[in-house]
């Protein structure tokens, strides 16, 4: 299955090309500005049934020079198949493109970009027919950044080097760093830099740094995962809300009740509850869809806020 971090260090660039020539610098790689970069089909199947697909495929056309083809590959581990497969693909993309292949290899930790560094040659021991050179970012390579100023000066390169640096000891730094500078960025460049270091994080502890951030320094931006962000506050709330008027009204709560009312996500669902908590007899009531005719109908709505407030805690308005 491919994981969310795989995905985030190769469609960086599809969303931006221009990091490829951004990585001069970091790569050693002597590239011109580039005029323009389009997508190709990553598919390399040909008419056998036989699959081959590349991570991300990108026609590069710079100021200088001939157009390229670039290959990204995001590698998470050592695959010993990539041996066979990554010549593969430079070869069938020179012989269909009739253009010079780059394959660039993204890492996120240094066991794995030493070995995909490794030149892969493939004829006799003392006579390679081909040789395929993967170039590498990763860990070892990419540049740490926790300086403001200097990731605002090139969020795509940032976010690439946050992504690779996934495991590095500093990451709460370098992700500060990150959401600092995007607190000025437009939000059709800060949405995709906040979604890809989210999916580049993976289910690491950093994750949940992130997304903290996102909520507090990132809180008036409109994507995904601050959207969902946002709904797991709002679920969270709604689930104390319930346990502080059963509480308050003396009801004992089971740990079953607790749990599904904490593990709940759905925020209509969470509302009704808090309903039925200001007229339920048990906790455990409150999921029953119909409570007592009587009291169900003789408790309006607003019974509920007044719980609700006076269960609150006094430092707790307007959290």
């Amino acid at each position: 299955m491919v994981s969310a971090p795989h995905e985030a260090m190769h469609r960086i660039f599809q969303e931006f090309p221009d990091l490829i020539s951004q990585l001069s610098d970091v790569l050693g790689l002597a590239l011109p500005p580039l005029v323009s970069a389009a997508p190709l089909t990553v598919d390399l199947t040909e008419t056998e049934p036989l699959e081959r697909r590349v991570d991300t495929l990108l026609r590069i056309v710079t100021e200088d020079g001939g157009p390229f083809l670039l290959v990204v590959e995001a590698q998470g581990k050592k695959d010993p198949g990539k041996t066979a497969s990554w010549p593969y693909y430079v070869t069938y993309l020179n012989n269909k493109y009739r253009l010079p292949v780059l394959l660039l290899v993204i890492c996120q930790d240094h066991a794995t970009a030493t070995w995909a560094a490794r030149p892969i040659t493939i004829g006799l021991p003392g006579w390679p027919t081909v040789t395929t050179r993967p170039l590498v970012a990763g860990p070892h390579n990419m540049p740490v950044i926790t300086n403001v100023a200097e990731a605002r000066k090139d969020l795509p390169l940032a976010t690439l080097a946050a992504i690779t640096h996934a495991d590095n000891p500093d990451v709460d730094a370098i992700l500060k760093t990150m959401s600092v500078a995007l607190r000025d960025t437009p939000e059709a460049i800060a949405g995709p830099v906040v979604e890809f270091i989210a999916q580049g994080l993976g289910n690491r502890p950093a994750a949940q740094q992130w997304r903290n951030l996102v909520a507090v320094d990132l809180s008036f931006y409109t994507s995904p995962l601050s959207e969902e962000i946002r709904d797991e506050g709002r679920a969270q709330r709604g689930a104390e809300d319930v346990l502080r008027v059963l509480g308050a009204r003396g009801i004992e709560i089971s740990d079953w009740t607790r749990d599904k009312v904490t593990a709940c996500t759905d925020p209509e669902l969470l509302s009704q509850w808090l309903v039925r908590a200001a007229v339920a007899d048990t906790g455990d009531e409150i999921f029953t869809e119909e409570l007592s005719g009587d009291r169900h109908d003789a408790v309006p709505v607003p019974v509920a806020s007044h719980w609700l407030d006076s269960a609150r805690p006094a430092n707790s308005e307007g959290a």
